[in-house]
């Protein structure tokens, strides 16, 4: 354990250290430190004994060996050894100590008659040695300790010797079982007040992944993390031993973790043997009568098993019943048992299960029948533990169930006893609500497949919501089509066709198709009664459609009365769409962000409860992403959107995660990260909509001129113009202003010539945008005026900078409190100013002022362009006498210098000033090594600084006093 940090224990250390401060006043002090095998014990002592050893005591060293009283004071004994192998220099009269000590202890013969004499034989002869050091006399193992040993132990704490001493022990405490001596002497020493028993508890679970990640290299993956959290139980050699394996591609259970963990079974007693092998065999936690029934015991023998399991660290008791300590005992114990034995213990377990409130425990059953070689048995609760999971709204528990179902129905012995049909129908509208949308589409076809007997339209209507959950809007729209001619068609399947197809316009944004959609979903939902999902669906699109083209106020009221409605029936799909759209809505069209970031979380948590947290929540977080990144809270938007990936998405709602982390990725210019999003949402766009296909494009462009490559951003505008159709004209506009940009910075870097014909198209696609925004709703239409002001700036740029035209750039986007492109437009304002050789001053200021506004976002790249300007014009980016690096600056207030940074950078900031490297920080804080490095950036940027060492200055300057 030497080679990995220690983590998660430092109230302990704390606590070990007043302790034994204590020997300096004088009197002898002791801390025991127990805990089960691999909990850090040893580490623990050696880590304290360094410190001791550093700060000028003198350390004795030894282990207790398992052979009894055979060898007196061997522990002593040993360390004694130790420190005359090392003791090359040092008062005469301590070595001659020393070795009369030694050689005492080869003439003594341990007889009982002279122990009162030895203890104070040995007592005098440390005390010269120590020579009036303190003396910390540090002993692992003690379990093993022999009597001698013991015996002195209490004899030097009662403080019958004249030693300034500190005790550090370490024991194991599954061997202190029974009488055992050492047991009745900690008693005893916990009354003294010099004394502590410390219990080292195994380590939490954000320990425990932060000691595997810094043993991988990296921060596993959210179901690595989880597996090893619940096979490890905390305990951190197991934690670094499968943290190993993990990094070594090794599959499978060590040796060394097999071995120790079968020697703690094997001295086990019978019974409590039996007791921990049925326990790994059941389902945790497994109640008290149902272990009584599955290992047959006596009531008062069984609860004495259980002591003894549970004293030996292997079993931990609670209310609600009996789990492993670690689940690698139940790995352990599957290679152990004979299979017949395992289905024995299968069979006990369902059997007990059957008539006992089965309604409870349908999935344990199911469980244990399936395992007992009973399919026939085994299905039945199998589907009575989904339905009851989906009656929860547990829909990943329910897929598992339906799946277990799927394969119980293989069986021979099942035969025809089930409709399979049913349960793939089932089974794939589970692993819909779950977000496995290609496996339900996968089971979709196998429906189709297995009965032509089946509703074509039925079956369209499914695959089109399967498709464009999967983010396959364009092959969704077909297939809904499909499902409106078909010859079966219902008047009740034509409402809900036509109301998930307006839904579906409105993500693909062609809104006026939506509105026109949802209005005849809406009249053919009167004609049918029991539509209510019909109409929430359909509300809910109208109302964004007429809020965007028509009536902001009209059109949020309508989304609202449809979430009040879906809230007041409680389906869950539809309270998900209702927040989706009310949230977008706020946040998009009527760009009121601050609340659509509120709704969009709350939305977040409400859909959790409901069972849907990997899609529906995960899209309501990207909305919230999308939203502060919008108000200029970047490190926020990044804590968001690691939440949201947590979930591990997939299809639609991987898309809209992505691209939301992309724009961060692109704002700060880490460019690795942003290509690797954009490339995975590429490939999950094929067939995807404008919705995402046009943001992806324009990240695309921007991208490509942080990196110089105009040309790339010319291209990826360029067929976002060509490729998609959508009445969103929000994201229309922001393509425009990026092709616009590409020119002008083609132009401006000389390193491409200006493309006459793309400006001409983009100037014409930005009339047609203004010409349609005339006839929006008032806040689309401020928004996109603010972007055409953008893209006014930008011709300028390519004629002849005007920086009127920037100032009213600055003016619009400062109105709508959005900081990244104000920031830019006053970048470019003075640039402007400075071509025309005028009112440098003012130039410089709007410079200043876009500085300090990058900083704050750590928009590097912009950051990096801003420094560049004002480098070449001579501009000096900081007030005069507060630059980091200036010897003759006065020294700002406590914390002042650090009011630049971020929470997340102060985080950042506080692990830099410790040593950490970049790797060890994102192990500490759980983000990538490239993502510190952009954060270092940030902060060298803000206090302007060169080093990590002058970084770490300013922290320390800005601590108050009693931190420091």
């Amino acid at each position: 354990m030497d080679g990995a940090p220690l983590v998660g224990r430092t109230e302990l250390l704390e606590a070990v250290r007043s302790t034994l401060v204590g020997a300096g006043q004088g009197q002898p002090t002791a801390v025991f430190l127990t805990g089960e095998s691999g909990v850090g014990k040893s580490r623990l002592l050696r880590e304290v004994g360094s410190e001791l050893r550093d700060a000028g005591a003198l350390l004795l060293t030894g282990a207790c060996l398992d052979i009894g009283d055979a060898s007196p004071l061997h522990p002593l004994r040993q360390a004694l050894r130790r420190l005359d192998a090392e003791l090359t220099t040092g008062p005469i009269r301590a070595s001659s100590a020393l070795r009369g000590l030694l050689e005492m202890f080869v003439d003594q013969t341990g007889g009982p008659d002279g122990a009162g004499a030895l203890l104070e034989q040995v007592s005098h002869g440390l005390h010269l040695i120590a020579g009036g050091r303190q003396l910390v006399l540090v002993l692992d193992d003690l379990q093993w300790a022999d009597r001698s040993t013991r015996q002195l132990l209490l004899y030097l704490l009662a403080g019958l010797g004249d030693l300034q001493l500190s005790v550090l022990a370490a024991v194991r405490a599954e061997s202190l079982q029974g009488a055992h001596p050492l047991r009745r002497m900690l008693t005893e020493l916990r009354r003294l007040r010099t004394v502590r028993v410390l219990d080292l508890a195994p380590l939490d679970r954000a320990a425990t992944e932060q000691l595997a990640a810094a043993v991988a290299g990296e921060a596993l993956p959210t179901a690595a993390a989880e597996q090893l959290w619940r096979r490890s139980g905390g305990n951190p050699f197991v934690v670094e031993e499968l943290a190993r394996d993990l990094r070594d591609g090794r599959d499978g259970l060590s040796d060394t973790l097999r071995e120790i963990f079968l020697t703690r079974m094997e001295v086990l007693p019978p019974d409590a043997h039996a007791v921990v092998r049925a326990v790994a065999v059941g389902v945790e936690p497994v109640e008290h009568w149902l272990l009584a029934k599955v290992v047959r015991l006596p009531d008062d023998e069984l609860i004495d098993a259980v002591r003894e399991a549970v004293a030996h660290r292997l079993l931990v008791g609670a209310d609600e019943g009996y789990r492993l300590r670690h689940r690698l005992v139940a790995e352990v114990l599957e290679e152990e048992l004979l299979p017949v034995e395992r289905v024995a213990l299968h069979r006990r377990y369902a059997q007990a299960l059957t008539g006992a409130h089965a309604e409870l425990h349908q999935a344990r059953l199911a469980h244990h029948w399936r395992l007992a070689g009973e399919p026939v048995r085994a299905l039945p609760a199998a589907m009575a533990a989904a339905e009851e999971a989906e009656r929860l709204h547990g829909y990943v528990e329910a897929h598992r169930h339906w799946s277990s179902a799927l394969q119980l129905a293989e069986a021979p012995a099942v035969g025809s006893a089930v409709d399979r049909v049913m349960l793939l129908e089932r089974t794939a509208e589970a692993a819909h609500h779950c977000g496995e949308h290609a496996r339900a589409l996968a089971l979709l076809e196998e429906v189709a497949g297995a009965d032509a007997s089946r509703s074509a339209c039925g079956l369209s209507i499914r695959r089109a919501r399967y498709l464009a959950a999967a983010g396959r809007s364009a092959l969704a729209e077909v297939e809904y089509q499909r499902a409106l001619a078909a010859a079966d068609c219902t008047p009740r399947e034509r409402a809900t066709i036509t109301a998930h197809l307006a839904e579906l316009l409105l993500h693909l944004g062609r809104y006026a198709d939506a509105g026109t959609r949802a209005r005849e979903a809406l009249e053919l939902a009167d004609t049918v009664t029991g539509s209510t999902s019909e109409v929430v669906l359909a509300s809910a699109a109208l109302g964004f459609s007429e809020a965007f083209r028509e009536d902001p106020e009209a059109g949020l009221a309508v989304v609202r009365r449809a979430l009040d409605t879906a809230e007041r029936f409680g389906r869950p799909e539809d309270v998900a769409c209702a927040y989706l759209h009310l949230a977008e809505l706020l946040t998009g069209p009527l760009n009121t962000l601050e609340e659509g970031v509120v709704v969009a979380r709350r939305g977040a948590e409400r859909v959790a409860a409901l069972g849907l947290g990997r899609t529906y929540e995960t899209r309501l977080l990207a909305i919230a992403i999308n939203g502060l990144f919008r108000v200029g809270q970047w490190a926020e938007a990044e804590k968001v959107a690691a939440t949201a990936l947590r979930h591990r998405p997939s299809g639609a709602e991987a898309v809209e995660v992505l691209l939301a982390r992309c724009r961060l990725s692109v704002g700060y210019g880490d460019i690795e990260a942003a290509d690797r999003d954009l490339d995975a949402v590429a490939t999950l766009c094929a067939g995807g909509g404008a919705r995402h296909v046009i943001p992806l494009l324009t990240l695309r462009a921007g991208l490509a001129m942080w990196q110089g490559r105009h040309d790339l951003a010319r291209k990826a505008v360029q067929r976002g113009l060509t490729e998609s159709r959508s009445d969103d004209l929000v994201i229309l506009a922001a393509l425009i202003w990026h092709g616009l940009r590409a020119e002008a910075e083609a132009h401006a870097s000389r390193s491409l010539s200006v493309d006459e014909t793309a400006v001409r198209r983009l100037r014409e696609a930005a009339d047609r945008v203004a010409r349609r925004a005339g006839t929006a709703a008032r806040p689309v239409r401020s928004v996109v005026e603010a972007f055409l002001a953008l893209c006014a700036g930008e011709v300028s740029r390519i004629d002849g900078s005007d920086p009127e035209l920037w100032a009213r750039s600055v003016t619009e986007w400062d109105r709508r409190h959005h900081p990244y492109p104000a920031t830019y437009s006053r970048l470019r304002q003075a640039e402007a100013l400075l071509a025309r050789r005028s009112r440098s001053a003012k130039a410089g200021k709007l410079l200043r002022q876009a500085y300090q506004a990058a900083l704050g976002l750590g928009a590097v790249p912009l950051t990096a362009e801003i420094r560049t300007v004002a480098g070449r014009a001579r501009v000096v980016l900081t007030e005069q006498g507060t630059t980091a690096g200036n010897p003759t600056s006065s020294v700002p207030a406590d914390g002042e210098e650090l009011a630049v940074l971020t929470a997340r950078e102060r985080e950042v900031l506080a692990a830099v000033a410790e040593g950490l490297t970049n790797k060890e920080v994102g192990q500490r804080l759980f983000i990538s090594e490239r993502t510190i490095g952009v954060h270092v950036s940030h902060i060298f940027d803000k206090l302007q600084v060169r080093t990590r060492v002058q970084a770490s200055a300013i922290l320390l300057r800005n601590q108050p006093p009693d931190a420091r």
